[in-house]
């Protein structure tokens, strides 16, 4: 498992172990028991307040609490061998430069306006850095504004010392934002749009389809000898069982804030999942928010953001260069990479953990581990399809390959000494191991010109 986890941010496939209880992961980085964390102490007290909170509110406050949250308190390494995960950019710049390369090719076929690029979590700015060198290279002087999507200001402070240089170096403006729709379409610039592990991180919904229809599953506070908690069955979607059997022991009384639970210091875990008394109408919005959900079964689960889907929405208006949709999207004015992992269809309970680059308990430490859940690449597809047109998504190795990595390896190599090629052909196999990144992660295009036989390297042969 840490072999397999340190080869990069969150991209382990995960399911529930039979016979496992419902909301956890039975690992943790020691056996003792953790104390209650900032965030923790905070979830608790609303949770005793008002009752059980979605799975989208516990990941808000754990990731992104204004001073506490995990992304928020610079006391958190988050990035590097130090940290708890490693991303492809970190791992070589030939990742990076083959993105820009991408980008480029779609503008060099376009009318060749000014570019601004735009990164949502840019990090440390390594990407960022990486493309800005790629563009400056065969744009010239065509590159005008950088705009970076991010709210932790300590993460802002690493961007701008890193990628400041590099804007004065190219005559281009350096710009921050809270959220993507802070930046508005412009038709007088080609925009490129970069969205590397952005999505996993956004907060969801977990909804279950019950004969009632859609039912919000939700966290509450552990309460191990007075309810049921959800079982794990082969029988449901993913590997879990149903938890309408919750309903009947918990689906009142949890809601009322007069029979929350103590929880004390010694209390391990100190949450668990139940499942909301009936449908609401969230939870039935969000089960029908595809077409592709209308017809699951009874038992199914679905792991649904919101916030994904309005995200990706901007983004297409991006790309698109007005928020208006079109008859026929036109490609043009822009374009866009999503890279995560995930697949191009729903998850059931991907929900998952890691600190200090091993798997952990999704209630282990809130606040200082890092929060995932699978992209779901056709749900973000679905967002924008009358904006613009997507390609793939196509694993992260077809992609960098298709691109021509292995060229560039080489020619990386036969500038190294012995050391050095031996580093480089490694972060080469690591960002296109096929049991590891480059199977685990995806790679979804957005805009860019079409020619006849579509947008290379998104090809037929390559989708999944």
């Amino acid at each position: 498992m840490q072999m397999l986890r340190s080869c990069g941010r969150r991209m382990l496939s995960f399911r529930w172990p039979a016979g496992a209880v419902g909301h956890s992961l039975k690992r943790s980085l020691n056996t003792s028991v953790p104390p209650i964390t900032a965030v923790e102490k905070i979830i608790i007290d609303g949770i005793k307040a008002t009752g059980p909170i979605s799975f989208s509110t516990y990941m808000q406050m754990c990731l992104s609490h204004p001073t506490e949250g995990y992304y928020m308190n610079p006391k958190n390494p988050i990035f590097g061998s130090k940290g708890d995960f490693v991303t492809s950019p970190e791992i070589s710049s030939l990742f990076g430069e083959l993105l820009g390369v991408w980008l480029m090719s779609q503008w060099m076929q376009s009318s060749k306006q000014p570019i601004r690029i735009i990164e949502l979590g840019p990090g440390r700015g390594t990407l960022m850095h990486d493309v800005m060198r790629v563009v400056a290279q065969f744009g010239k002087t065509a590159l005008a504004a950088v705009h970076l999507v991010e709210t932790s200001p300590a993460l802002r402070a690493l961007q701008d010392s890193r990628l400041a240089p590099s804007a004065l170096k190219y005559g281009c403006t350096l710009e921050w934002h809270d959220s993507a729709d802070q930046i508005p379409p412009s038709s007088e610039e080609y925009t490129m749009v970069i969205a590397h592990e952005f999505f996993d991180a956004l907060p969801f919904h977990t909804v279950e389809k019950t004969e009632q229809g859609w039912q919000e599953i939700l966290i509450a506070l552990a309460e191990p000898e007075a309810a049921k908690e959800l079982s794990t069955s082969p029988e449901a979607e993913g590997g879990q069982a149903p938890a309408s059997e919750v309903v009947k022991e918990i689906g009142t009384t949890l809601l009322e804030k007069e029979s929350a639970p103590a929880v004390s210091q010694s209390q391990y875990p100190r949450f668990r999942y139940v499942l909301s008394p009936q449908p609401t109408a969230a939870s039935t919005l969000l089960g029908l928010s595809s077409t592709r959900f209308r017809d699951m079964r009874v038992g199914a689960r679905l792991e649904v953001s919101p916030l994904a889907f309005r995200t990706m929405r901007t983004i297409g208006e991006l790309v698109c260069g007005t928020p208006d949709p079109t008859p026929d999207p036109s490609p043009a004015r822009g374009c866009g990479l999503i890279v995560d992992y995930g697949a191009a269809h729903v998850s059931g309970q991907s929900f998952r953990a890691f600190q200090k680059h091993q798997i952990v308990d999704v209630f282990h430490a809130p606040g200082e581990c890092d929060l995932t859940a699978n992209v779901d690449f056709t749900y973000l597809a679905e967002s924008v399809a009358d904006l613009v047109p997507t390609h793939g998504p196509i694993p992260q190795s077809a992609f960098l390959e298709g691109m021509g990595l292995q060229m560039r390896l080489d020619a990386a190599v036969s500038r190294s000494t012995s050391d050095e090629a031996n580093a480089v052909r490694e972060a080469g196999r690591r960002l296109v191991d096929p049991t590891g990144m480059g199977r685990e992660y995806m790679v979804l295009g957005v805009g860019g010109h079409a020619g006849a036989g579509g947008v290379w390297p998104f090809i037929a042969s390559h989708e999944v």
